[in-house]
């Protein structure tokens, strides 16, 4: 994950130069070099097919088929480690978020089940940073919740170049975690990411943490100013024991899991970015999960070329293709609340392709999505900015088990068509 929440890596930084990220200009400054500074954004995602559900199957933070949301309002207080000062310092991040995006990326059992509304509040990061001067260039150092590094795509709408997210970002990686974050800064060229943390989405103590008490450990690498400084690497990989310790029973009861210590789950991801030209910068990720528990995985790739036309204008395309081995990562939430049962090991009304909204059926498909958007940053104030992204998107079945219609879902509850087509729009105001 994560650049504008947590990764510094040049490859995020490429792109997000091109794509025109947007970055309040003028930060509220605090005493002890703190500063406040947050966004807002809200959009609509158009359907032509106007499924039964209002579902746009696939798309998880704008899932909502011809309806508005205003999906964040975030505000950050911060203070920055200075990348360019080599010696001991201290700093804190903290970003609380408010919208319909909060009910995907709750911590578990932190203000997720307060509302059954739409919208919802969460902590997206609290932490206490550090940078030690003992190795190299230095260790940063993070202690508390943040989100996690691994992956492109970010929660922080100002740190991705299109709207709408990828499959890889919503099914093959984790959100956030718990613990303890080391960045090790070897030389100009290596840095070594060590972690420690509660799981996904876990915070701690029992009601805290439904994946058992045993730690998850974060590690890889990053390679950066590779070839002249056109091209960055990004390794990470998050392993550890997942299953949750209760399960709902058929009659509803509570029942422990007995085999909750020994069901890991695995991320493994890579982020290439590389600058073709001054205008024109690729980013290429891949990235494969396994889960003990469902006994089944999942992975793809996705591709992004981003040309900066001028200043204010920019240029999007995303190619994905994810496979979701035995159906058990790809599916929506049909409630507001069917993310947080889910974690819960409760019963969601969750929309899985090929089965109806209450039901799971077993089978293998592999999914493709081709975006296209725009990006717009019209000056308009030196206390604000303004980010504007308009975007087409084809989702379709392009493999696995035949017959399967995912989209379009219908009165009966299942699928009607294999493929989709979504218009949709954001406006980001950064402050």
């Amino acid at each position: 994950m994560k650049a504008s929440l947590g990764a510094p890596v040049a490859a995020f930084c490429l792109i997000g130069a091109a794509a025109g990220v947007a970055q309040a200009d003028t930060a509220l400054s605090l005493p002890y070099g703190i500063s406040v500074t947050g966004h807002v954004d809200a959009g609509v995602s158009g359907n032509p097919d106007d499924p039964a559900n209002n579902i746009n199957f696939g798309q998880t933070f704008n899932d909502r088929a011809n309806s508005f949301r205003m999906n964040q309002l975030m505000l950050n207080v911060e203070r920055d480690l200075d990348p360019k000062n080599a010696g001991y310092q201290w700093g804190f991040k903290f970003t609380g978020m408010y919208g319909t995006d909060a009910r995907v990326t709750h911590f578990y059992n932190e203000f997720d089940r307060i509302t059954h509304s739409p919208y919802q509040f969460d902590i997206v990061e609290a932490d206490a940073q550090s940078h030690i001067p003992w190795i190299g260039g230095g260790t940063d150092v993070k202690l508390g919740q943040y989100p996690t590094p691994i992956g492109y795509e970010v929660i922080d709408a100002t740190g991705n170049p299109l709207y709408s997210h990828s499959y890889i970002f919503f099914y093959g990686l984790p959100f956030k975690h718990t613990g303890l974050l080391t960045t090790t800064h070897v030389n100009d060229t290596l840095d070594v990411w060590l972690g420690v943390d509660t799981g996904v989405n876990s915070w701690i103590g029992q009601k805290g943490m439904p994946n058992n008490e045993f730690p998850k450990a974060l590690f890889g690498f990053g390679l950066n100013g590779l070839m002249g400084g056109k091209l960055t690497i990004l390794g990470l990989s998050h392993i550890g024991p997942e299953a949750p310790r209760f399960f709902e029973s058929s009659s509803g009861g509570i029942v422990p899991n007995p085999g909750a210590n020994n069901k890991v789950l695995q991320f493994y991801d890579m982020v290439i970015g590389y600058k073709i030209t001054d205008a024109l910068t690729s980013t290429t990720e891949l990235n494969y999960v396994k889960s003990d528990i469902a006994n089944a995985s999942a992975g793809g790739a996705a591709t992004y070329l981003t040309y900066a036309l001028n200043d204010q204008w920019s240029i999007t395309g995303r190619a994905e293709a994810f496979s979701d081995q035995n159906g058990n990562f790809v599916s929506v939430g049909t409630t507001s609340l069917d993310y947080v049962n889910g974690a819960r090991g409760l019963a969601p009304a969750f929309a899985y392709a090929g089965a109806t909204n209450t039901g799971v059926a077993r089978y293998n498909v592999v999914y493709g999505e081709l975006t296209i958007g725009t990006t717009y940053k019209p000056a308009v104030s030196d206390r604000f900015n303004v980010m504007f992204r308009p975007e087409l998107r084809y989702d379709t079945v392009i493999g696995g088990t035949a017959g399967i219609k995912p989209f379009d879902v219908g009165a009966s509850g299942a699928g009607r068509k294999s493929s989709q087509w979504t218009i949709a729009a954001d406006v980001i105001i950064g402050f």
